[in-house]
């Protein structure tokens, strides 16, 4: 753990683990961007964050931040130490993170131009971490605030769809004093939901992501459950209505001269998962169609409608939109992630490859497009 002497190349905190249910799957991605950064432009410093918020200096070892099986990695794999604690810079202009262990003279690790945080879910993709990169000034791979915070919250990022003219499906958000004080009234408000656009109906914590917490509910009978498992996650529900049709997603990347949209791809039904639920993502990992079996009509229609997602939450560098495609034609939008999955297999880097941007490419342009912002307000 020395020093960081002086170098021309920047310098690329790679920021992964974190405080939320999707912690491996974050060690995953960092260990993809790890092993994609390239040695001769950039440096880079690996910091983990454990699942109960510290953060560690840890080995640049992609190959130990794979899963192994069913075996999920996790930060302390791959922790330089079990003790110490690295400290972002909070004064804005400062850039020197430093590493402090009980009872030791603190440790310069050196500057840092660059934060790539490749953390997913609260605490990480939700505007906190970039809240307090903001506040010290360094600039970050990814969306601002704002973006990362509404992109979060399946309500509100519904809400600002539809203040867009974005097409969502039917939903309803129980709030956590909704169920705590009331929750005759709340099931009520459910069943009355369901009556009206048929069961199956899907629970989902407002703000999580990688399909944890998730029921698909046929009935009334598993109701309290449902609510239950999804408060594990998020004491604020959202209850959404079961959309027929074809899973199609759609890439968007930030250029010089503004976002583009990847070719789409297709996440095909999967025949053990009752939806495309985390095991189905990560561990089974069904293999989506890239590029999907569109027409060149619909080809174009949803990645017009992924850029204007994209631009509606004032996203920026990158974000995966997620459609359903109905049978009517019509494309309706299901969530936005401002950090999608980044690992070897997620259908993010998969469909760029097929669009003409490999995944080493990817990441540069994802580095230089934050060092060509600065921080303040977005």
């Amino acid at each position: 753990m020395s020093s960081h002497s002086p170098s021309p190349k920047p310098r690329v905190a790679v920021v992964f683990g974190g405080r939320s249910s999707e912690h491996a799957i974050s060690v995953v991605t960092a260990g993809a961007v790890l092993a994609a950064i390239d040695r001769d432009k950039y440096e880079v410093l690996p910091i983990g964050i454990t699942a109960d918020g510290r953060w560690m200096p840890a080995v640049d070892a992609p190959e130990r931040m794979a899963i192994e099986g069913r075996k999920l990695p996790d930060v302390a794999d791959v922790a330089e130490s079990e003790h110490g604690g690295v400290v972002l810079p909070l004064n804005a202009g400062e850039r020197e993170v430093v590493y402090t262990e009980p009872g030791a003279v603190p440790k310069a690790l050196g500057e840092i131009d660059v934060v790539f945080p490749v953390l997913h879910g609260p605490y990480g993709e939700d505007g906190t971490l970039q809240g307090l990169l903001e506040l010290s000034g360094v600039p970050y791979v990814g969306a601002g605030v704002l973006a990362s915070s509404v992109g979060m919250d399946k309500e509100y990022m519904k809400r600002v769809f539809e203040s867009f003219a974005l097409p969502v499906g039917p939903y309803l958000t129980v709030r956590p004093r909704d169920w705590e004080q009331d929750p005759a009234a709340a099931r009520a408000r459910i069943v009355d939901f369901a009556a009206e656009h048929g069961w199956p109906v899907f629970v989902k914590p407002a703000r999580a992501g990688s399909s944890v917490g998730i029921t698909k509910l046929e009935g009334l009978a598993g109701l309290d459950d449902a609510v239950a498992e999804a408060r594990r996650h998020d004491a604020k529900i959202i209850v959404e209505a079961l959309l027929n049709g074809r899973e199609i997603e759609c890439g968007v990347l930030e250029f010089e001269e503004g976002p583009r949209a990847s070719l789409p791809a297709e996440i095909p039904p999967v025949s053990e998962h009752d939806f495309y639920d985390f095991e189905a993502k990560y561990i089974d990992s069904a293999s989506g169609r890239v590029p999907a079996p569109l027409a060149e009509e619909e080809t174009a229609k949803v990645r017009e409608l992924a850029v204007r997602a994209f631009d509606a939450l004032s996203c920026e560098g990158l974000a995966r939109v997620d459609f359903f495609l109905r049978e009517d034609g019509e494309f309706v939008i299901n969530e936005i992630n401002t950090l999608p999955g980044f690992t070897p297999i997620s259908m993010y880097p998969r469909m760029w490859q097929e669009t003409g941007v490999p995944y080493p490419e990817l990441v540069d342009r994802l580095i230089q497009a934050a060092l060509r912002r600065s921080t303040g307000l977005r």
